[in-house]
C-alpha cells in the first residue's frame, strides 16, 4: 500500500506489528535515515538491538547471500517482542529476493524494513510494497518537518514550549537539515534539563546553531551585498579549495531563503546564522520582491547543474548567476 506524507508521518509514529513491512525512500539519505529510526524505535522500543530484535543487512550483502533475509524473518528471538529485518539502501538489484521474502512471510515472522534512494515508479521494490496487501510504501521528500511532526520531537525531548516559541522552531526547521534540527532539539533538551519553565525563544536562539561555512559564507555575504567586483577572486579561493558548484548553490539557496524570510516577516527572530545583524540589513537591502527573482535564478542554476546535458563549466555557471545576483542587488 502507498502512504501519502500525511499517512506515513502517522504510521511512523504508531506503527502496527502484525505487518509484513515497509519501505521508506527517497533522495535525501538522511531524511530516509531520520524516519527509519523514528519507524524503528516506534515498532521495537529503544532496546532492540540489544535484544537481538533487529537485525540489519546491506543490501550489498543481500545480494552475496539471498538467504539472509529469509533467516532472519523467520529466526527465532532470544528475548520477547516484535522483530524487524532492515534492508539498508536498497534497488532492483535486490528485488527479486525480497519479493520473494514478502511472499514467504507468515503473521509472527519479523518485519522486512526497507529503505532506497530515489526510485522511480518502476521499481520493482517500490510496486512490490505498494502491491503487497500487508506492506506500505512511503516517500520522503525534501520538505522541512511539519507541525505535528515537531511537536513529537520536542514531546520525546520532554520540552514545552511557549507560546511564541513553536513558530519559532518552524521557522528554524525551514533553515536547517533535518539531521541538524533534530540535533538542536536534543541540545535544547540538555539545556532545559532540570529546567521547569517553558521553552522560550530564547532559549531557541542560545542554542541555534550557526554557520560553519565561513568561506562560502565570505562569497555568500558578497553577493547578498552586490559587491560584483569582489566576486572573481573569493570564487578563485574557494576553487582553490575544491569547494563545489552544488555546495555553493545550495548554500547560496539557503541563504537567500533566510534573507526572504527576514524581508517578508520584518522583526521575527533570525536563526541559523553568524552575524543576525549583518544579514538583517541585507534582507532590509533587498526586500522581498527581489529576494524572489534572486530565489529564482538560483532555483534554475541548481535545475542546470543537476541536468545531464548541460556542458559548461559548473563553477563558470554559478560565478555567472552570482554576478547577476550582485547587479540585481545593486539596483535600487
Amino acid at each position: 500500500m502507498k502512504l501519502n506524507t500525511r499517512d506515513a508521518n502517522a504510521y511512523f509514529a504508531r506503527p502496527d506489528p502484525e505487518n509484513a513491512g515497509l519501505l521508506i525512500f527517497g533522495g535525501d539519505a538522511m531524511r530516509v535515515a531520520l524516519k527509519r529510526q523514528e519507524f524503528v524505535k516506534a515498532l521495537l522500543g529503544p532496546n532492540a538491538e540489544e535484544e537481538m530484535r533487529l537485525t540489519r543487512i546491506p543490501a550489498a550483502d543481500l545480494r552475496r547471500d539471498p538467504a539472509m533475509l529469509l533467516d532472519a524473518i523467520k529466526a527465532v528471538g532470544f528475548f520477547p517482542g516484535p522483530r524487524a529485518a532492515f534492508v539498508e539502501d536498497a534497488n532492483d538489484n535486490v528485488a527479486k529476493i525480497l519479493i520473494d521474502a514478502l511472499a514467504d512471510w507468515q503473521p509472527g515472522d519479523a518485519q522486512i524494513v526497507v529503505t532506497g534512494g530515489d526510485l522511480k515508479k518502476t521499481s520493482k521494490v517500490r510496486k512490490a510494497f505498494e502491491a503487497h496487501p500487508s506492506a506500505f510504501a512511503a516517500a520522503i521528500y525534501d520538505n522541512p518537518p511539519d507541525r505535528a511532526e515537531i511537536e513529537r520531537m520536542l514531546s520525546d525531548a520532554g520540552l514545552h514550549p511557549d507560546g511564541e516559541a513553536m513558530p519559532a522552531l518552524t521557522d528554524l526547521a525551514r533553515v536547517l537539515d533535518p539531521g541538524d534540527f533534530r540535533q538542536t532539539v536534543e541540545k535544547l533538551s540538555l539545556y532545559k534539563l532540570n529546567d521547569d519553565t517553558g521553552l522560550s525563544t530564547e532559549d531557541i536562539m542560545a542554542c541555534a546553531p550557526t554557520s560553519t561555512e565561513a568561506d562560502v559564507d565570505d562569497i555568500l555575504h558578497v553577493v547578498a551585498e552586490a559587491r560584483a567586483r569582489d566576486i572573481g577572486p573569493v570564487m578563485s579561493k574557494l576553487q582553490a579549495q575544491g569547494v563545489t558548484a552544488v555546495t555553493l548553490t545550495i548554500m547560496a539557496i539557503r541563504h537567500f531563503r533566510t534573507l526572504y524570510r527576514i524581508a517578508a516577516s520584518p522583526g521575527a527572530p533570525i536563526y541559523g546564522v553568524r552575524d543576525r545583524d549583518r544579514v538583517a540589513r541585507q534582507a532590509k537591502s533587498w526586500g522581498a520582491a527581489k529576494l524572489e527573482t534572486a530565489l529564482s535564478v538560483l532555483t534554475d542554476t541548481d535545475l542546470t547543474l543537476r541536468s545531464a546535458g548541460q556542458n559548461a563549466p559548473s563553477l563558470a555557471l554559478v560565478e555567472r548567476a552570482f554576478i547577476r545576483l550582485a547587479m540585481l542587488g545593486a539596483q535600487r
